[in-house]
C-alpha cells in the first residue's frame, strides 16, 4: 500500500492579519493532485485540521470540503486524529457513521486501541491527549505527563498487535529530540510532555503532527509531515509538502507542495528595496517581512513598503533607530518645550503643528501648576 502522510493544516489561520483560506484550498488541490498521480491507498490526517479550537464558519466549510472531496468524492479511506488546535468534542461529531465510507476519525485515548487495519497494516489512531485522560483510563495518578502516560499506552497497544500485519502509529506530539519553530503552541513545561524516541520503537513507522518542520526530527522510523504552509518567518527556509509511505517497506519519500505565495525575509536599506530595478527582480506578491539596516528615521516607512510589497507581515530594524542627539546631551542644554520639539521632529520626522505646540504649552503649563 502507498499511504499520503499529512498533518497540521492549521485551515483559519492567519499570518499577521491576512487570511489564508484562499491559500490552503489552493496547497490542498495540489496535495490532491500528489495523492491521485502517486495512486494512494489512504491518507493519513495527523492532527491539527483547524488552528482553532472554535473555528469560523468559513474554515468549517472549507475543511467539510476537504475531507469530502477526499473521501467521498474520490474514495481515500483517511486515517485522522484530532491535534492540540482542535475541539475534540466538536471534531468528534458524526465519527460514528463516518466509518461507513472508511473516514476513520480518533478524538479521545480509549479509542486509540481499536486499530484500523487496511490491507497489510494496522493503524492505531492516537488523539492528542492530556495526561488527566491517561490517568483515568489507566487508574494510575503517577502518569502525570504525556512521557510517563505513553509508556503504558503502547504497552497496551502492542497487545493488539496481529503478527502478520505492519504496525503504523499516527500522533500528534512532542516526540524528544525534535525542535519547535515559531507558529507552534507549546504545551509542554521542562521538556515533560517530550515521548522518549525508544518508547516508539515497537511500532514500524510513526506518522506524526504537531511540529512543522518535517526535519524537527530524524530518526529512521519516525517522521513529522511538516506543515502544510509555511506559518511564521522562522519557517522561510523550510520546504513544505507531504510524505508518501511505502508498507511494503516501510520507506517514505517527500513531495514538496508549491504554496499560492512564498514567504521570503529581506533585509537591506530601504533606499534600495525601494530602488525599481532592484525590487522588480523580486517575488513581491509573497508575505514578506523585512529588516532595514538603516539608522535614520523613515517617514511612512510601512506604507511606503506596501506600495511595493502588498503582503508584508513585519518590519523590524537591525541596528534600532539613530536620534539627532543623545536625550542626555539635550536634556543639558534644552527647556522640556524645546526638547519635545526636537523629539518629535527626531522619531517621525516632521515638526510639531502649531496645534500640537498649543497642546503641548497647555499640559506643560498644568503640570507645573500642579506641581
Amino acid at each position: 500500500m502507498k499511504i499520503l502522510h499529512t498533518a497540521d493544516w492549521h485551515i483559519g489561520k492567519k499570518l499577521a492579519g491576512f487570511d489564508l483560506l484562499a491559500d490552503q484550498e489552493a496547497v490542498f488541490a495540489r496535495l490532491v493532485q500528489v495523492a491521485q498521480a502517486q495512486q494512494v491507498d489512504a491518507i493519513i490526517i495527523a492532527g491539527d485540521l483547524y488552528d482553532r479550537a472554535l473555528p469560523s464558519e468559513a474554515a468549517t466549510a472549507v475543511v467539510n470540503r476537504m475531507l469530502f472531496r477526499l473521501n467521498r468524492e474520490l474514495g481515500y479511506p483517511l486515517l485522522v486524529v484530532s491535534g492540540n488546535h482542535d475541539s475534540a468534542v466538536r471534531l468528534n461529531t458524526g465519527r460514528d457513521w463516518y466509518q461507513s465510507t472508511q473516514l476513520y476519525l480518533n478524538t479521545r485515548l480509549d479509542q486509540a486501541f481499536t486499530p484500523v487495519t487496511l490491507g497489510e497494516t494496522q493503524f492505531f489512531l492516537l488523539p492528542y491527549f492530556e495526561p488527566v485522560a491517561a490517568r483515568q483510563y489507566f487508574a494510575d495518578e503517577s502518569l502525570t505527563n504525556i512521557a510517563k502516560a505513553m509508556v503504558p499506552v503502547v504497552a497496551k497497544m502492542q497487545t493488539l498487535f496481529a503478527p502478520d500485519k505492519r504496525h503504523v502509529l499516527v500522533g500528534h506530539f512532542f516526540a524528544a529530540g525534535s525542535a519547535h519553530s515559531d507558529s507552534e503552541t507549546r504545551v509542554n513545561v521542562g521538556g515533560l510532555d517530550a515521548v522518549a524516541v525508544g518508547d516508539l520503537a515497537p511500532f514500524d513507522y510513526v506518522a506524526l503532527g504537531h511540529l512543522h518542520n518535517r526535519h524537527a526530527l530524524n530518526a529512521e522510523k519516525i517522521q513529522y509531515s511538516g506543515a502544510l504552509l509555511k506559518y511564521s518567518v522562522s519557517e522561510v527556509a523550510q520546504e513544505k509538502g507531504v510524505y508518501i509511505l511505502d508498507t511494503a517497506t516501510m520507506t517514505r519519500e517527500f513531495v514538496p507542495l508549491a504554496p499560492k505565495y512564498e514567504v521570503q525575509h529581506l533585509t537591506d536599506r530601504y533606499a534600495h528595496l525601494a530602488t525599481p530595478d532592484y525590487y522588480q527582480g523580486l517575488d513581491r506578491e509573497a508575505y514578506t517581512a523585512i529588516t532595514l539596516t538603516d539608522t535614520q528615521v523613515i517617514p511612512n516607512v510601512m506604507a511606503s513598503l506596501r506600495e511595493i510589497f502588498p503582503r508584508v507581515i513585519g518590519l523590524d530594524r537591525a541596528h534600532g533607530v539613530r536620534l539627532a542627539q543623545t536625550p542626555q546631551v539635550q536634556a543639558a542644554k534644552l527647556g522640556p518645550l524645546p526638547l519635545l520639539q526636537d523629539f518629535f521632529q527626531a522619531t517621525t520626522g516632521t515638526q510639531l503643528s502649531a496645534q500640537q505646540q498649543a497642546w503641548a504649552e497647555q499640559a506643560l503649563t498644568a503640570s507645573q501648576k500642579e506641581s
